[in-house]
């Protein structure tokens, strides 16, 4: 996954940077004298400094003689590495977790069972949205920690200058759309939208009520090629059809927040938070100005966003951690609501904590609230260990959609994929 995981699932750019607690070689174990060190694996851009001190600073206070390690990690190759620290004696006892890896590593038997700590570490009180990504087969493996979601970005004056204002509906954000496309005469792209932006295309097929895999009996199948999961590819060939992106790429071949929106000419895109930073960054080096706004990406009816993919990370112990039981309390300490609070905060909104209660009041009109306001209607990939063998390239619903935009009948495309999604997802 490499940077595809960055781009989906870690969000590393948008978060505040994270000094190296630890250099990331040993795993974890005892220290002369009895004291003992509690190894903590977080991912590069996960944790805020001050933040992950104060946790660790509040819990060697309750525990005299335990140090707790923080090991700074590279998404870059971590399945590998994480792997094979579970696989041996001494792993580190908690791990981040990229949300659609945890379900893998719990059906290996790399992950300790926390079902019957549930009520001590307040599921009770976790984002729904990101619950299923913790669990398998009923059984939880993991705390639920951050997620976060796309939105739309636009330019305030591509938009002012058409008369068009955020839309709350499909049919208004087509219609906007439209105006664009007839005011700018074909200077301005409306919207860049990339061909194989599939997580994109996951909100719109979730939309109309269909899925990108199902389980059926003990194995799992493909569904794009059903008649609600078409809908949802349907509406974004109208949405693609009025960007001149590639067909065949993603938002990051080329990367859009720094290779495309700066160069101007694009009214709107959809994009991460780290992306949209990245773009004001960039457009900033280059001596320019940006004002962007941000908006959820509408739905079918005004009564809420559209469905949207929770990039995000959970917390794990690993089942042969030689420190177990204050694995636990760690975990508990640092997915609690109150310490959650104190990450959305340290964050700025730009990650959304694994309790709602928790969320950060982020200021009108920023990222971050276009963020939150879609947080009710957050879902996942399907929860499986063969989920991961989908995603590995050459990636078959990218294949899917690049085929549709270029004209190939839908039914015929998605059933050819469905094929190919149901023989990776049941693999082992």
């Amino acid at each position: 996954m490499k940077r595809k995981l960055i781009a989906a699932i870690g969000v590393a750019g948008m978060l505040v940077g994270v000094a190296a607690c630890g250099s990331d070689k040993d795993s974890g174990g005892s220290t002369a004298g009895g004291s003992k060190n509690l190894t903590v694996w977080v991912m590069d851009g996960s944790a805020p400094e001050p933040w992950i001190k104060a946790v660790n600073k509040e819990f060697e206070a309750k525990h005299k003689g335990v140090k707790v390690d923080v090991k700074i990690q590279k998404w870059d190759g971590i399945q590998e590495k994480i792997t094979t620290a579970l696989s041996e004696d001494t792993p580190p006892d908690v791990i981040e977790l990229g949300n659609t890896q945890t379900a893998g590593y719990a059906a290996t038997g790399g992950l300790a069972d926390l079902t019957e700590d549930k009520a001590k570490l307040g599921a009770d009180g976790w984002n729904k949205g990101m619950l299923p990504s913790a669990e398998l087969e009923g059984k939880t493996y993991a705390a639920p920690w951050w997620a976060a979601n796309r939105v739309v970005v636009y330019d305030k004056k591509a938009f002012k200058d058409a008369g068009v204002t955020p839309p709350k509906t499909r049919d208004e954000w087509i219609a906007g759309l439209e105006k664009i496309k007839s005011t700018s005469k074909g200077k301005t792209q409306p919207i860049y939208l990339p061909g194989q932006s599939w997580y994109v295309l996951a909100g719109f097929i979730w939309d109309e009520g269909g899925d990108l895999a199902v389980k059926d009996g003990d194995k799992w199948k493909g569904t794009l090629s059903d008649a609600k999961s078409i809908e949802g590819m349907n509406f974004y060939k109208k949405l693609q059809s009025f960007s001149t992106a590639p067909k065949d790429k993603d938002e990051a071949t080329p990367q859009q927040s720094t290779d495309v929106i700066p160069k101007g000419g694009v009214a709107s895109w959809i994009g991460l938070g780290w992306e949209a930073g990245g773009a004001v960054d960039a457009i900033k080096k280059a001596g320019a100005k940006s004002d962007f706004g941000y908006f959820p990406i509408p739905g079918k009816t005004a009564d809420k966003p559209g469905s949207v993919f929770f990039g995000g990370s959970n917390l794990a112990v690993a089942e042969r951690s030689q420190n177990k039981d204050l694995a636990k309390e760690w975990l508990t300490l640092a997915s609690g609501k109150d310490q959650m609070a104190k990450y959305a905060e340290a964050t700025g909104g730009a990650a959304l904590p694994n309790h709602d209660s928790a969320a950060f009041k982020a200021p009108a009109g920023t990222f971050a609230e276009a963020m939150g306001q879609a947080a009710s209607v957050g879902k996942l990939t399907p929860i499986t260990e063969g989920w991961a063998n989908v995603e590995t390239n050459p990636n078959p619903i990218k294949e899917y959609m690049t085929k549709v935009l270029k004209g190939e009948d839908a039914k015929s495309a998605a059933t050819a994929a469905d094929k190919n999604i149901t023989e990776r997802i049941n693999k082992k």
